[in-house]
């Protein structure tokens, strides 16, 4: 059968795959990667497994984990089997089929039909004069998913056609469609701690919206939310209350304060280039119960980024130790302190070096696809390369699109830079195979630590 990337891509969108509604989405990947050519094996989240894992809540049930369903397809190719044997390299590309919720007020058109259309003004993460897909999911990250389904597509046509150099025992591809990326990695983590394959895996590709940038470190994340108490009175007679918004207003400008000192401390060499490279962000804010009453009670929400290298233990006790001198310098708040607790999920960093036979294969397959920037560098957000990574497969972040449309209203991806990510994508796999059995002659390779 043949591949429609465009079609694929674009009925893959119109998918409402959001938090715990990724079943049919996965269904639909599923029939097709098996219509393919694939052999495809499917995984639901684990709650035991994952109640254990620090970036998720302790009490996770089955209800919990409900409907996030993970699909992939492999792909043996030149003589590769099932059998697992170490000799057979295995690279996995992978991509999340799970998007957040869009308002459809803030959009031009339904958020879940996909438009195809032709731009007329220059746009961040668009062309001028190309092709564009515009959906919820677009860029983050189901053209990506496509984009890997065609990349393995061709490299199975370039080995049946004798162009690609494999190794003896041949090759593996995977292609992978994972749920419940976006509040942690459901799907991710849940096969990076119980292998669903019978073989070991020796590199992967994740392919969010990078703009064909290969990403080798990924911040983490600490989210926790700040609860203060303070007094209500009568507005009429605010002196008798005790109101907890200038506490609230001292407590985040402590915690800016830290974050412009994190930004000068806390140096990494990827990071030059963002103006904030460890954000702090108070997303939400919830205070009192009436306007005609003196404040008594506030919740807040930050989002405190962890740069690669530190934990999200370490960057909750520095903000932990501010919120302490803050409590401190007023007499209130030592009498009724406040709480500062973990919430949702956390997102441990990830890097992997520069030099991994991994990130030289995706720069190369980015300089073969003529993408005139290869350079490896960093991203402020989390993706799920970080479960692989802590099970020892190294991962790097590459794929079409930019950062800047995810969770975007009208969230678009120029047409063309998908075509040039699978290409590229395609390149780098090939690459990593040819260059294996060289590596384990060398004995620069060795197997992939098992993560059953």
């Amino acid at each position: 059968m043949d591949f429609d990337m465009r079609a694929f891509a674009a009925d893959l969108c119109g998918f409402a795959s959001t938090a715990g509604e990724e079943a049919a989405a996965a269904d639909f990947v599923e029939n097709r990667l098996a219509d393919l050519g694939f052999e495809t094996y499917a995984w639901d989240a684990d709650a035991d497994r994952l109640a254990d894992h620090p970036s998720f809540p302790d009490d996770l049930t089955a209800a919990d984990v409900a409907g996030r369903r993970s699909v992939a397809g492999v792909l043996a190719l030149g003589g590769a089997d099932g059998s697992g044997g170490t000799s057979t390299p295995t690279i996995v590309l992978n991509g999340h089929i799970d998007v957040v919720p869009a308002e459809p007020a803030e959009w031009s058109s339904d958020p879940f039909e996909p438009v195809w259309s032709e731009t007329e003004d220059e746009r961040e993460g668009g062309r001028t004069g190309t092709e564009t897909l515009t959906a919820r999911g677009a860029a983050d990250m189901k053209s990506g998913v496509a984009a890997c389904v065609g990349a393995a597509l061709d490299v199975r046509e370039r080995v049946e056609r004798g162009a690609a150099d494999l190794p003896e025992a041949g090759l593996r591809v995977v292609v992978e469609a994972v749920a419940g990326e976006e509040d942690g990695g459901y799907g991710a983590a849940t096969a990076a701690l119980s292998n669903p394959y019978p073989f070991e895996r020796d590199a992967a590709i994740v392919a969010e919206p990078t703009e064909l940038r290969p990403i080798v470190a990924c911040e983490g994340s600490l989210m926790a939310r700040l609860e203060l108490t303070g007094r209500s009175a009568h507005a009429a007679t605010p002196w008798r209350g005790e109101d907890v918004l200038p506490r609230f207003e001292a407590i985040r400008g402590a915690f800016m304060d830290l974050e412009t000192e994190r930004g000068e401390s806390v140096t990494h060499p990827l990071y030059g280039e963002f103006p904030v490279p460890w954000p702090v962000v108070c997303g939400t804010v919830t205070a009192g119960s009436w306007a005609s009453t003196v404040p008594a009670t506030l919740a807040a929400e930050f989002r405190i980024g962890v740069a690669p290298g530190e934990t999200v233990d370490e960057v909750e006790a520095a903000f932990r130790a501010r919120l302490d001198e803050v409590v401190a310098d007023d007499p209130w708040l030592r009498e009724h302190p406040p709480t500062f607790e973990r919430f949702s999920v956390q997102f441990e960093p990830a890097e992997i070096a520069v030099d991994e036979p991994i990130v030289e294969a995706a720069r190369a397959g980015l300089v073969e696809a003529g993408v005139p920037d290869a350079e490896p560098t960093g991203a402020t957000y989390g993706a799920d390369s970080r479960h692989y990574v802590a099970a020892g497969i190294p991962t790097v972040l590459l794929g079409p699109g930019s950062i800047t449309e995810a969770h975007y209203p009208d969230e678009t991806i120029a047409w063309e830079e998908v075509k040039e990510g699978r290409e590229a994508i395609a390149n780098a796999i090939v690459r990593f195979a040819a260059d294996y059995a060289d590596r384990r002659e060398s004995g620069s390779a060795s197997p992939a630590p098992s993560s059953k």
